[in-house]
C-alpha cells in the first residue's frame, strides 16, 4: 500500500492534479486526497483551485458537476462505473413533463442529479441550503427533484406548494423508524444525527437534521460524547478523526453505498498514470447546466452578504 501511495503522489505531483475525496469514501481514499467534502465543498474547492487536473473520488454526478464549474480543466474519475441510483432515477425528459403539467412552478434540482437534468432546472441546491433556494424564488409552486424525501424536509420550513418526483437515496431511504427506536435503546445518552435524505418518520425523531458537513460540524462543536449517526458510513471516518474522544454508532448496519466504496487506491493510481475516464459534457449541456448552479451560488453568496 505505501508504494501505491508513494506513486500516487509522484504522479499527481507530474500531472498538476489534485485530489478530491466524498465523505463516503473507503478511509484508505479519503487519507490521499487533498480535500475531503461534500459533493459541493468539492465543486467549489475544484473551481478555485490552481491544478489543471482534477480527480473526483466519488459518484459521477459529482465529477459532472466539477466539470461543469470548471469546463476549462481535466476532469477524472478513478471508477467510471461508480454512478448514483437516485441520479438515475430522472431523465431530462421527466423534468420537461413535469414542466408541462405545472407552468407555473420553478424546477428546484438537487445537486444529486446528472448533468443533463440540472440543464432542464431553473436552479440548483444543496441538501444544506435548498430551504433558502426554495424561499428565494418567486414562485408559489416548487417542483422539487429527484430526491422526495428532501423535498418534503424542505416543505415544512416554507407555505409552497411541492410538486415531488418520485426518487430516492436508497441508502437513506432504507433507514426505519425500527432503525432508530432500536439504536436509542442501545445509546440512551447518544443523540440522532440524521440526513435530510431519510424518510419523513425518521426526521420526524431525530435530534438533529442536517446535510453531510453539517452533521460533522455539530458532532464536533457538541459537548456530547457518543452520538448515532444517520448517513453513509463512509463518514464515520472523518467524524472519528475530528474527534478522536468520542464514539459514533451507525443508525443502521445497512448504511453502505456500494458505488462510493467503488473508488480504490489502486483505481486512483491507475486513473492519474493513463489519465484516463475523462468526464465530458457537450458545450450545450455545461451551459444550461452552468446557469442552474450559478444561480444557486448567487443565491447564496447574497444570503452571505
Amino acid at each position: 500500500m505505501e508504494n501505491i501511495i508513494e506513486k500516487i503522489a509522484f504522479l499527481k505531483k507530474e500531472r498538476n492534479a489534485l485530489i478530491l475525496a466524498h465523505y463516503y469514501q473507503i478511509p484508505e481514499v479519503q487519507q490521499i486526497a487533498d480535500f475531503v467534502g461534500d459533493s459541493f465543498e468539492l465543486c467549489k474547492i475544484a473551481k478555485r483551485a490552481q491544478e489543471e487536473v482534477i480527480v473526483l473520488c466519488g459518484v459521477y454526478f459529482m465529477a459532472e458537476s466539477v466539470k461543469i464549474l470548471s469546463p476549462e480543466k481535466t476532469v477524472l474519475i478513478p471508477n467510471i462505473n461508480a454512478g448514483c441510483p437516485m441520479a438515475d432515477m430522472i431523465k431530462p425528459e421527466d423534468v420537461r413533463n413535469l414542466r408541462h403539467q405545472y407552468k407555473e412552478a420553478a424546477v428546484v434540482t438537487y445537486i444529486n442529479s446528472s448533468a443533463a437534468v440540472k440543464a432542464e432546472s431553473d436552479i440548483c441546491c444543496t441538501s444544506s441550503n435548498a430551504v433558502e433556494i426554495v424561499n428565494s424564488l418567486p414562485n408559489e409552486e416548487i417542483i422539487f427533484v429527484p430526491d422526495k424525501n428532501l423535498g418534503s424536509y424542505v416543505s415544512r420550513f416554507t407555505n409552497k406548494k411541492f410538486i415531488y418526483f418520485d426518487g430516492y437515496c436508497h441508502v437513506h431511504n432504507n433507514i426505519t423508524l425500527q432503525d432508530l427506536e432500536r439504536e436509542r435503546k442501545l445509546h440512551p445518552n447518544a443523540p440522532v444525527l440524521v440526513h435530510p435524505e431519510c424518510r419523513a418518520e425518521v426526521v420526524d425523531h431525530a435530534d438533529f437534521v442536517g446535510s453531510t458537513s453539517r452533521i460533522l460540524d455539530y458532532a464536533t462543536r457538541s459537548e456530547q460524547k457518543e452520538f448515532i449517526i444517520g448517513t453513509e458510513k463512509g463518514i464515520l471516518y472523518s467524524l472519528k478523526q475530528n474527534n478522536p474522544d468520542k464514539e459514533f454508532y451507525p443508525l443502521s448496519a445497512n448504511l453502505i453505498c456500494p458505488n462510493m466504496k467503488k473508488t480504490s487506491l489502486a483505481s486512483v493510481l491507475s486513473c492519474l498514470e493513463d489519465e484516463a475516464n475523462h468526464v465530458e459534457c457537450s458545450e450545450k449541456i455545461i451551459e444550461a447546466a452552468a446557469l442552474s448552479l450559478n444561480k444557486m451560488l448567487a443565491v447564496m453568496s447574497q444570503k452571505e452578504r
